[in-house]
């Protein structure tokens, strides 16, 4: 009875038009891929500055552009994780539709798992001042950005302690 009941709600959410953009999913790991960038697709380029080295791995989050969203545990939209290289990378973050986001990036250097506060670093869209008065979290307004049917582009310097 409950099977049919859920079955009978999603069904209903996807004739009225609701499902994807309401219910969005979060916490999906995907891999780069530039094709996902191209054409009338909402997506990003995100293009990172400054990494520092050629160790670890760099992890490109988006987040929907909300106090409620942004990063919050368990939140983030998409996830793409790399092997880092010194100097800059590029990667095409594919976003659920138009709308208000924010991108965030973090190198762990080390590759421990860790946030290791004196040597990893990160970056956030807009490139927001980060500071000891606000522990590397500005708030959602600084990073957010809007995303139409297409393609945006960004260059986020990386930081680091």
């Amino acid at each position: 009875m409950k099977h049919t009941i859920l079955a009978a709600a999603t069904a209903a959410l996807a004739l009225t038009g609701l499902g994807a953009p309401a219910l969005a999913q979060y916490g999906q790991k995907i891999r780069h891929d530039p094709a996902r960038c191209s054409g009338d697709r909402a997506g990003v380029w995100v293009t990172l500055a400054g990494i520092k080295q050629s160790s670890g791995t760099i992890r490109v989050q988006s987040y929907r552009g909300t106090d409620a969203d942004w990063l919050q545990k368990g939140r983030w939209i998409n996830r793409i994780e790399a092997p880092a290289k010194a100097g800059t990378m590029r990667f095409c973050m594919p976003l659920p539709g138009p709308g208000t986001y924010a991108i965030a990036v973090r190198h762990d250097v080390n590759g421990n798992g860790d946030t290791d506060i004196f040597g990893d670093g990160g970056a956030m869209s807009n490139n927001p001042s980060i500071n000891i008065f606000n522990l590397g979290k500005p708030s959602y307004k600084k990073t957010r950005f809007d995303v139409g049917n297409g393609v945006a582009s960004m260059t986020l310097q990386m930081r680091y302690r």
